[in-house]
């Protein structure tokens, strides 16, 4: 192995946060801070905007003690941005001054926490920066609850998601079945473009407390079949629960939420929303029933009460693995996992190359969703449910999580 650069690093979150997300920074954060080629360790306050904007956060003057506590605190302890870099060929006046701030701060390793977007940024810094001639290890480390990066077997943050979706829908069923009188329950959950974390409803109907109906976006939306399904099976069992993924969407491609926001985030993605409440109005004036639209939202990237053990344990294993092949060498790579579950589960951390990451999508296979398009197979529940094994060891204070507490002490 050929001597590590001896330099600064920086680490940066970005995009949406999820319940682990700081495990991987602690990951990336504790490896740094205990090799001997990294000379300072740097975290970017709200992601690429702050480098742009000089507004690094020395670790090196944090508690170690409550730098542990990032294992199960949720969201991004370092704040987070949505903010695309422009094509390099076409404007490099953000490159020009990243490489101003790392050369500034002696930076030789750069590291960046997030998904699609994120890996784009990286593949973006590290192409320019072998351009330019300065030597600087950059190194993708993954992170999205929509588990939709490509390569890799799935993703830190999704199994969390997941988790924290089945038990709340084994709870919600319960509550739906209080009364005598009926009820329909439409639940929405995030994923605009990959059916992960809807189809991730499936694994409360393990205990039978599960949806009757799981609709994700890889296949089109029928509003008519849709409602056929729902009133046959309400008119049933009196009782009917419907899991959707918010990107659903009608043949021509247009979302079935769409008509009810016109608002895109940093990247230009539709943000959407308001589903479960579009399809209640619908399925009430079809039904004349009780009907409830539940949006799960943003609990279930922050639901940190209700992380996977398992999930925790490679979000950290992420993190320490980048600094590891950053200092062996590598650079312009993507950690990611590959996963064996034929004699019990077990997990390796592999390197992917940013070009093949960036920008694409890995959706749910087509043959883990049923011929109907209402539901998923037992494949993805088999392939699910190890991501979900494990407890958090979140510690507590008067009864409540005692979370991380940065000093905060920029550089």
């Amino acid at each position: 192995m050929n001597t590590p650069l001896k330099g600064a690093c920086i680490f940066g979150q970005s995009g949406g946060p999820s319940s682990v997300i700081n495990a991987s920074a602690y990951g990336v954060i504790k490896t740094a801070l205990e090799s001997e080629y990294i000379t300072k360790v740097y975290g970017a306050n709200h992601g690429i905007k702050g480098v742009l904007d000089d507004r690094l956060l020395i670790m090196d003057e944090e508690d170690p003690k409550e730098l542990e506590r990032l294992l199960y605190t949720p969201s991004s302890a370092l704040g987070s941005c949505r903010y695309k870099l422009a094509d390099p060929d076409k404007d490099d006046t953000d490159y020009k001054r990243i490489l101003e701030i790392f050369k500034k701060y002696d930076v030789r390793y750069f590291f960046y926490n997030g998904g699609n977007d994120s890996m784009d940024t990286c593949n973006k810094i590290s192409k320019y920066m072998a351009k330019v001639g300065y030597d600087c290890r950059v190194i993708g480390v993954p992170k999205t609850i929509d588990n939709d990066l490509f390569g890799t077997d799935h993703c830190p943050g999704f199994a969390s998601a997941a988790k924290y979706i089945a038990t709340s829908i084994m709870e919600v069923y319960r509550d739906c079945h209080v009364y005598d009188t009926g009820m329909i329950t439409i639940i929405e959950c995030m994923g605009r473009h990959a059916g992960w974390l809807t189809a991730a409803a499936e694994l409360a109907n393990l205990s039978g407390e599960g949806p009757d109906f799981v609709y994700v976006p890889e296949v089109d939306f029928d509003m008519d079949k849709f409602l056929a399904d729902v009133t046959a099976r309400y008119e049933k069992n009196k009782n009917c629960m419907v899991a959707v993924s918010e990107g659903i969407h009608y043949a021509d491609g247009s979302f079935v939420s769409e008509a009810k926001t016109s608002a895109t985030d940093g990247f230009g993605h539709a943000q959407l929303g308001g589903l479960a409440a579009h399809l209640a109005a619908v399925v009430k004036e079809k039904t004349g029933a009780k009907v409830r639209g539940i949006e799960l939202s943003l609990l279930q990237r922050c639901a940190a009460h209700c992380a996977s053990g398992t999930d925790i344990q490679e979000s950290f294993a992420s993190g320490k693995a980048a600094v590891e092949a950053a200092l062996a060498g590598e650079t312009d790579k993507m950690v990611g996992f590959v996963c064996t579950r034929e004699n019990g589960y077990h997990c390796e951390t592999k390197l992917f190359e940013l070009s093949k990451v960036a920008n694409f999508e890995q959706k749910l296979p087509l043959q883990w969703i049923n011929a109907e398009h209402n539901g998923v197979t037992k494949e993805f529940v088999d392939y699910c449910l190890p991501l979900i094994q494990g407890e958090t060891p979140m510690v507590k204070e008067n009864g409540l999580p005692r979370f991380c507490h940065l000093k905060k002490v920029f550089a």
